[in-house]
């Protein structure tokens, strides 16, 4: 699915199908600047409950553009977690502190591995396309790589 009308088709299947809307103002709009690096993204304004999902049109480092539309926006879903757990962190931890770094970094890490997880079981049950898209795993090394010169134990 590369085609922008059937991207625009799938983003307003997938809007109503995870019941972000009539709730939400949710639009799609596409980054033509090619030094962009992600692949989607969003802009948020939660007091007016209006959002833009963003697509990579130039360089998308996904292969399966549905797949990043489910992601993003399972992570507007969940955005008042997102939020309130930030919130949290911030109030009780100093930032740049051991515990803030724990709870900061963990809590995000976590949520965007949650998000994919989510995202991958809607696409799978209800997606066009059930391929997903290996093109971060692509770019990372190898594991013969990442021991390339170091020192044999022996």
């Amino acid at each position: 699915m590369t085609d922008r009308a059937e991207i625009q088709k799938a983003f307003e299947k997938w809007v109503r199908k995870l019941r972000l809307v009539p709730d939400w103002d949710i639009r799609l709009e596409w980054v033509e600047d090619p030094s962009w690096r992600k692949t989607g993204d969003f802009k948020v304004d939660c007091d007016d409950k209006k959002a833009i999902l963003l697509l990579n049109g130039v360089d998308p480092k996904e292969e399966n553009l549905e797949e990043v539309l489910v992601h993003e926006l399972m992570h507007l879903k969940l955005y008042p977690l997102d939020q309130v757990t930030e919130a949290l962190i911030k109030s009780n931890f100093e930032e740049g502190t051991p515990g803030y770094n724990l709870a900061y970094y963990g809590f995000f890490g976590t949520l965007e591995q949650t998000v994919e997880e989510l995202a991958k079981c809607f696409l799978l049950e209800f997606g066009e396309n059930k391929d997903l898209s290996f093109g971060r795993c692509r770019r990372q090394k190898s594991f013969t790589e990442l021991y390339d010169g170091l020192n044999d134990i022996e």
